[in-house]
């Protein structure tokens, strides 16, 4: 098993400069069966968190309230007639990236042999354009000039008029320095000061705020700038990535499910926290049916508004740090569409299409493209199965009216399915996602407490590398244990990352040649604040 290597020249990806964040040394494993640690959440970050601690033999009681782990990325049993499909929240691209979530995988799937890889995905535009990443090659900085030269939204005149100051913002990121420096600053604000051809700018850019649930109006600055430098400038890993062979239960979670339980750790489904109690030596956790646990630690890997409410309820902190929990943000709300049609998507459309300017509609995916059990349902009925999404709803829709608007759209883009049938659908609304906002980056909440032994861990927690969604779960949860961990004198886990600074001497070199002429950027790093010691820079400093 590819866990636990330390071989100097294994890396967890393709990329050479994947940089690899050693955990504190310690003892191997625990043996003295103290009082468990609570982990609240089974979704990425809490499965990851109790992964993290039963290998080192430190106890663990995991406590998810639905039937399924997995959390926003779980699948369900739907039963339509006298077929079991199953349903989901929506499509979740595995990015050959996300270094610690493949790591958490590889516990019970060495070969990642559960994904499959894709092999584009494609972005439209309503205006007619059309990118795609097929075709891209892997080594920044060459990606990003092949995209721009082979992509219809630019044209030799719109590079003209795109701001370079800010165009070499994205090439000079220094983690998590680069977080802060954008505080305040908008997505849409930043994509703005730009001047990106407005084409390139919703196929390019705004497809990175819409992945988080969130209206670039709403969403960090920093954030985007942090996704820009991990999927294009700062990583060779490439644009295209992975999805799960079948639904997300039986290939990636129930496994992992498993093989906690081989560990010695308890999961308990259908079960909730519903309180708990720091004021003494000894934590408490009250669960929804009324048992009551003794716990050493805990872990709270929540969706935002139940953080809140936990955190707010226990009084744990002091009054700045919980006016910092009741400043958790979620984004809007989001559809997912499932439709088992009785007409087949035509055999050249892709497995998954982004789109901009077709209404509420974000992405179309043909499930049997890729997972196993909606190929069997097409090949039994000679239909598709169709999923919608509608990302960052302006407000709670109504249904019927967001459906017939989806549906339209579906007919835009794909009008060979216009007339086809609706054998079964499944319809979710849901607004449970973190908003990563404008406001100050060092006021998000931590890993880290009040309390020395109750953590947090998820996407929307603050972490000081350049990594999200999945990845920034999954990262956090290794992160929560490896806290725990060290209070047990126990050896935490390594973890590995996209570069955290740029990869490239070019921008930073370039500004400095500039200065002379237009004065220091606001957007420049102090280090860069002298010309004449800019301009001393090597030639060494050029370049990859």
């Amino acid at each position: 098993m590819i866990i636990g290597r330390r071989h100097a020249r294994w890396r967890p990806g393709r990329d050479t400069r994947a940089v690899r964040h050693p955990a504190a040394p310690g003892a191997p494993r625990l043996t003295d069966g103290s009082r468990p640690v609570v982990v609240a959440g089974g979704g990425i970050a809490g499965i990851a968190a109790a992964v993290g601690l039963a290998e080192r033999g430190v106890p663990v009681i995991m406590i998810e309230p639905h039937d399924q782990l997995g959390g926003r990325v779980r699948s369900w049993p739907v039963t339509h007639g006298d077929d079991q499909v199953t349903m989901s929240r929506g499509f979740h691209a595995f990015f050959r990236q996300y270094y610690n979530l493949r790591a958490l995988l590889r516990r019970v799937d060495p070969d990642l042999q559960s994904l499959v890889g894709v092999p584009d995905y494609p972005l439209i535009s309503a205006d007619g354009y059309a990118d795609s990443f097929a075709k891209i090659p892997r080594r920044p900085p060459l990606n990003i000039a092949t995209f721009v030269m082979q992509s219809p939204s630019f044209r030799l005149h719109d590079l003209v008029a795109v701001n370079v100051q800010t165009a070499l913002e994205l090439l000079d990121v220094d983690f998590p320095a680069t977080f802060s420096r954008y505080d305040g600053e908008s997505a849409s604000d930043f994509l703005d000061r730009l001047h990106f051809p407005p084409p390139a700018r919703h196929l390019a850019l705004e497809v990175f705020s819409r992945s988080f649930f969130a209206h670039p109006d709403d969403f960090s600055a920093g954030e985007l700038v942090a996704m820009f430098h991990a999927y294009f400038l700062g990583s060779s890993e490439g644009l295209l990535f992975d999805v799960p062979r079948d639904d997300y239960d039986s290939c990636l979670w129930s496994p992992l499910r498993r093989y906690l339980e081989g560990l010695g750790a308890k999961v308990r489904t259908a079960e909730s926290v519903a309180w708990f109690d720091a004021s003494q030596e000894v934590l408490r956790v009250g669960l929804g049916s009324g048992t009551e646990i003794e716990a050493a630690a805990l872990v709270l890997a929540t969706d935002p508004a139940t953080l809140r409410r936990l955190a707010l309820e226990s009084e744990l902190g002091d009054g700045g740090w919980r006016e910092r929990v009741a400043a958790i943000g979620h984004a809007p709300p989001f559809a997912v569409w499932r439709l088992w049609l009785d007409r087949l998507v035509a055999p050249d459309r892709p497995a998954f299409l982004g789109t901009s300017g077709f209404g509420p509609l974000d992405n179309i995916s043909v499930l049997e493209r890729f997972e196993d059990g909606a190929r069997r349902w097409s090949a039994a009925h000679g239909g598709s199965v169709v999923e919608l999404h509608a990302y960052a709803l302006v407000e709670q829709p109504n249904d019927q009216l967001l459906k017939d608007r989806l549906l339209d759209e579906l007919h835009r883009v794909y009008p060979e399915l216009k007339g086809a049938s609706i054998v079964a659908e499944e319809w979710l609304i849901s607004d449970d996602c973190p908003l990563l906002g404008t406001g100050p980056w060092e006021q998000r909440l931590t890993v880290g407490t009040p309390h020395p032994r109750i953590v947090l861990a998820g996407d929307g927690i603050r972490c000081d590398f350049p990594v999200a969604l999945m990845e920034r779960a999954a990262t956090t949860g290794f992160l929560a244990a490896n806290h725990l961990l060290h209070i047990y004198s126990l050896a935490g886990h390594d973890l590995w990352t996209v570069p955290i600074r740029s990869r490239h001497r070019l921008a930073a070199l370039c500004t400095a040649f500039s200065l002379g002429k237009r004065g220091r950027p606001s957007c420049l790093p102090s280090r860069f604040s002298d010309a004449g010691a800019a301009n001393r820079l090597s030639l060494a400093d050029v370049g990859e």
